[in-house]
């Protein structure tokens, strides 16, 4: 029996359901009368989410921020939620008050109002979110020019070091802590993403992995990405060195990350640099835009091909 990856399942559901000409998006638009409505669905499993180390409050709030993240590489805020939970029949008080406590502070931090949702019963817990917002456009994936620049909007590697940190449950200094709760507590770039949305070129969330996001993006806009900086601190490199990690499996395949990729083209570029520092988003120039295809690293002796190794369901 062939086994199928998780791109190999949505085709056959997009083809099954009419949509032969289906491109894959951060977001879902549709139209209401003469009003865009955008909305995104992301669902958190226990057993493949969430580390044992990890308390079920943060699960919960970090639920919401994969769909905050997709509409913060879109350039959207989100308005309303519509939250379902799977939970165990032996599932304690205390924990349904933190989870309540983990949605509430996410909602908060980004103005949505909850309207309601289901509550089920499950061998293990599931929170399924969906948001909605309104909008006269979305950043699509598929809108990089060649000559554009690429930008982060945070650095990368700390999250999946974070949570190999979490897993271990080793004595924490500070660079440990500050890694594992950049893995707990997320915090995606929505003002960022909203405020710039006309200058982007191109845009995608990050989360399952930098090198799966540049790939996409690339791939969508036929055009060849390259890379000539990698993303991270210098706390980061030395962590790696002194942990005998390798720096680039965790920067460009860890994921997790919740910021988002973009390209812009040279004209927009000291206005979004001026609006990253008056929001103090720490963005990152990468790379460039060029014609071809693929994505590419840059070194001294030659440009190497950065395959799409992040995280994918059911990857074969």
């Amino acid at each position: 029996m062939t086994k199928l990856d998780e791109s190999d399942i949505i085709e056959i559901f997009q083809k099954k359901l009419g949509n032969k000409k289906f491109i894959s998006e951060d977001v879902e638009i549709f139209k209401i009368g003469k009003n865009n409505i955008v909305t995104k669905v992301d669902t958190f499993v226990q057993s493949t989410d969430m580390p044992s180390k990890m308390k079920v409050g943060d699960a919960a709030r970090k639920s919401i921020i994969a769909c905050v993240s997709d509409f913060a590489a879109k350039g959207v805020r989100p308005r309303y939620g519509i939250i379902s939970l799977v939970l165990p029949r032996k599932i304690s008080h205390k924990k349904i008050i933190e989870m309540s406590n983990g949605i509430k502070r996410a909602v908060d931090e980004f103005n949505i109002k909850i309207l309601g949702g289901d509550t089920n019963e499950g061998k293990e817990i599931i929170i399924n979110v969906s948001l909605f917002g309104t909008t006269d456009k979305i950043v699509k994936r598929n809108g990089a020019k060649s000559g554009d620049i690429i930008f982060v909007t945070g650095p990368f590697g700390y999250t999946a070091s974070g949570l190999k940190m979490l897993e271990k449950n080793k004595k924490s200094n500070q660079f440990v802590k500050k890694i594992i709760k950049s893995f707990v507590n997320p915090r995606p770039k929505l003002d960022f993403g909203v405020i710039n949305r006309r200058y982007l070129s191109s845009s995608m969330d990050s989360s399952d992995g930098l090198s799966t996001t540049l790939n996409e993006m690339a791939n969508q806009s036929k055009c060849k990405f390259v890379i000539n900086n990698i993303p991270t601190g210098k706390d980061m490199i030395e962590f790696v060195k002194l942990n005998k990690m390798n720096l680039n499996e965790l920067v460009f395949h860890g994921g997790e990350e919740y910021e988002f990729v973009f390209t812009v083209s040279k004209k927009y570029k000291a206005i979004i640099k001026k609006n990253a520092l008056q929001l103090n988003t720490p963005i990152i120039e990468i790379g460039h835009v060029t014609k071809g295809r693929g994505v590419f690293l840059e070194t001294d002796e030659k440009d190497i091909p950065l395959k799409d190794l992040g995280w994918k369901h059911f990857r074969k």
